[in-house]
Parts: structure tokens; C-alpha cells; sequence
């Protein structure tokens, strides 16, 4: 019989956060081991729930939310987006401006599937949240990876990113606050960043989901602003992480700078958000609700009690106390990127050091090169869990590296 066998173009498409790891993980579940899950950024498992607000502008409106939407979503949502960019210093932008989706996820996937041309050059940091690299191969583009700066808290280096510029380079990606590092970018970082855009003339793609995830007195500078009115800048959002609601899907895209000259893009992006008719409707009308200028999303709110906080925190410090690990504390986000000595630990695939963790610990984390770091030495660690867990997580782990160091050593 016929054959039929997947796309080419998903030939270097890669997902692994959930990927062959999950399905083992999966496995032994089935098995009846209790597997700890700290692979993905999933806050209502760990008990982290929605504020009853948004929950209640979710119900109250689902009789109405059986029709469709505006292919845009919902107009008070689109506006309620704009409106709190205003409030953060964008003042040209207005509901016209924003595009509502599935997740941040799924505009990724919209926008550069409007914007790409087969060969075109798309620069993404690496490590970056692995949608990017994927959804840019999955439009024909190249993803040219420029490296963040470990020795500088993660911020991107502006000098490789220059260096990496040619003429087929069309669009510059920024993800800040980062996943998977937990960098907060400084404010020059940024508009070294918006900088490099304005004189090459690339579009700026600014993935800001985890915005108003900011620990230890950080501070997060909307690329927006260092775009001003000269460079296209598309910023990306959502409640998925901050707001707790990552099953509503409630994202969204906005656009700002010269967009006289971004007519065309819009039109592509508006085709395609037509090709998938709406948005999830319920999920929109929690963003009204999230976004109001007068809800009270304090630091108390976004981070009750600093829960988050005190696990990132709790989470670096033990990860950078086992010999052989070293762990830069994250400003922001949900997530560690510590660094293992490959030598001490002999590891030449960190995708077999993860699977191997997970079948002698149970516990699941996720393999740096799954986010395009170029080697094999980092892994991402997922510090939603409350502190006990998270310290038994970490003694399981620097149980696991001690033996592999021993019998390396051996």
C-alpha cells in the first residue's frame, strides 16, 4: 500500500519540551511511578489558580461566547490591550492595532507565516523558547541563532547579533523576560537590541508573555518604547503565565512604529486571521477583566505572597551549591538554566542525561539543546512546585550527578 509520510518542511521542526522525553515520562507513568513534572510552565498542577475575577468574566459571558468572534477577537479585549500599552508609555497604539490568538504560541506561527519569504533570515536567540526556531524552519526561513551572555546574566550579546547580519537577514527575535534563562534584558540590552533593527531595517519580534514575572528588583523595558516611531516592533502577549489562565489561550499581538509602511503585512496577517476564523472566544473575555486600569494587579496578585519569587530564588541558590553546577540567578519568569560540567559529569548528550534522570529519579526536566543552545550542557528546570518539593527535586538531582560523577571518575 501508499506510504504517506509527514512534511519535509517539519524535517528540523523540533518541540522538546514536549517531546520523546514526555513520552517516556508518559511510559513510566503508566508504569505506576509518580513522575515530577518540571518540564513545563503549567501553573494550575501546582496550584496556582486563576483569581476568581477572570474566572467569573469567563463564565458570565459563555452563553455569548458560542458565536463567532471578529477574526481580530473581540473588540473591548483588542482594546484593553492597547489600553494597557498606553499605560506603559506606547501612546500611539489603539485596538486597531492588536490581533487576539491562541496563545502566544499561535501568532508566532501567524505572523511569520505572513511575513517570511523561503531563504529569508530570521535572527533568534539561543537559547529561545523553541516555537521560534521551529515556526521560522516551518515558513521556509533560516533561524540564525545569536547567543546570549551567560557571564552577563543571560542578556543577549549585541556584538553577535551584529555579526550575524546579512543581507537575507529580515527580522530580529527578542525574548524578554526569557524563557528558558529567566533573564530580565537591561535597559541598553534593549535598545542596543531596537538599535540594531533601526539601521539594518529588520522587523523586531518581541516575546514579552512573562512581562510582569519580575523578581529582585528588576525592571522590564517594553522593546516598544526603544523601537519608537522608526522601527516596526511586533510585541506578543498573554495572560497564559502571570494572569494563571495558560488553558484559556488568551494572546495576542500588537503592533507599533511606522505602520504606513507595514500596510501589506497587515493585510497578510489579517488573511490569515481570517483562514482561522476567531480566536477561542471564552478565553478573550477574561482579557477585559485582566488588563482593567483599575484591577489591582500588584506584585501581591501577579505573585501571591512572592511564592514565585522565593522559589526561583530558593531553586538557583541549591542548584549552584552542587559541585559541578553552576546556576545564574533568573530575574523573572518561572524557570533556571543551570550549566553542568560535561567533564566532571562526562556528558556528551544532555537529551541522554535528561532521559536517564527521568528513569533513575522520576524526575522530568528539559534538555538544554531542546532550546537550541548550541552545547550540551545546560537544562531547564521548571520552579513552579512549592519549596519542599523543589528541594527534594534538587537532592534527587545532585543525588543523580554524584554516582554519574563517580562512575565517571571510575
Amino acid at each position: 500500500m501508499q506510504s504517506f509520510h509527514q512534511s519535509r518542511r517539519l524535517r528540523d521542526v523540533r518541540y522538546d519540551v514536549r517531546g520523546p522525553i514526555l513520552t517516556e515520562a508518559m511510559r513510566l507513568e503508566a508504569e505506576g511511578h509518580d513522575v515530577l513534572r518540571l518540564n513545563l510552565g503549567n501553573m494550575y498542577p501546582f496550584g496556582l489558580e486563576a483569581r476568581t475575577e477572570i474566572v467569573d468574566a469567563v463564565d458570565r459571558d459563555l452563553v455569548s461566547a458560542q458565536a463567532y468572534s471578529d477574526s481580530r477577537g473581540i473588540p473591548a479585549a483588542r482594546e484593553a490591550v492597547a489600553g494597557h500599552y498606553r499605560r506603559c508609555g506606547v501612546e500611539q497604539i489603539t485596538a486597531d492595532d492588536v490581533f487576539l490568538g491562541n496563545g502566544v504560541s499561535e501568532l508566532i506561527t501567524l505572523v511569520l507565516q505572513a511575513f517570511v519569504d523561503p531563504g529569508d533570515e530570521i535572527l533568534v536567540p539561543a537559547p529561545d523558547y523553541p516555537t521560534w526556531t521551529g515556526a521560522v524552519n516551518l515558513t521556509g526561513g533560516v533561524p540564525v541563532h545569536y547567543l546570549a551572555d551567560e557571564a552577563n546574566g543571560w542578556n543577549p550579546s549585541l556584538t553577535d547579533i551584529e555579526a550575524k547580519i546579512t543581507p537575507r537577514t529580515t527580522a530580529l527575535v527578542l525574548i524578554n523576560p526569557n524563557n528558558p534563562t529567566g533573564a530580565v534584558y537591561s535597559e541598553e540590552t534593549v535598545r542596543g537590541m531596537a538599535d540594531i533593527a533601526r539601521r539594518h531595517g529588520l522587523l523586531l519580534l518581541s516575546d514579552e508573555v512573562y512581562e510582569r514575572l519580575i523578581f529582585s528588583g528588576a525592571r522590564h523595558h517594553h522593546a516598544a518604547l526603544a523601537a519608537g516611531d522608526d522601527v516596526l516592533c511586533l510585541t506578543f502577549g498573554g495572560l497564559s503565565k502571570a494572569y494563571r489562565v495558560c488553558g484559556y489561550r488568551a494572546g495576542w499581538v500588537a503592533a507599533t512604529g511606522p505602520l504606513d509602511h507595514a500596510s501589506d503585512l497587515i493585510e497578510g496577517l489579517t488573511l490569515l486571521a481570517n483562514m482561522r476564523v476567531c480566536p477561542n472566544v471564552p478565553g478573550q473575555h477574561a482579557i477585559p477583566v485582566a488588563l482593567a486600569e483599575d484591577s489591582p494587579w500588584g506584585a501581591d496578585v501577579i505573585d501571591p505572597d512572592g511564592r514565585i519569587e522565593r522559589q526561583l530564588a530558593f531553586a538557583a541558590d541549591k542548584l549552584d551549591s552542587i559541585p559541578g553546577v553552576s546556576c545564574v540567578a533568573p530575574q523573572g519568569a518561572l524557570y533556571c538554566f543551570p550549566r553542568l560540567d560535561r567533564e566532571m559529569f562526562g556528558i556528551s548528550s544532555d537529551e541522554e542525561f535528561v532521559l536517564d534522570l527521568l528513569r533513575e529519579e522520576h524526575v522530568l526536566v528539559t534538555h538544554g539543546t531542546g532550546f537550541n543552545w548550541p552545547e550540551p550542557d545546560h537544562f531547564r528546570i521548571v520552579c513552579l512546585p512549592g519549596i519542599e518539593v523543589l528541594d527534594r527535586a534538587i537532592d534527587a538531582i545532585a543525588g543523580y550527578l554524584e554516582r554519574r560523577r563517580q562512575a565517571h571518575a571510575a
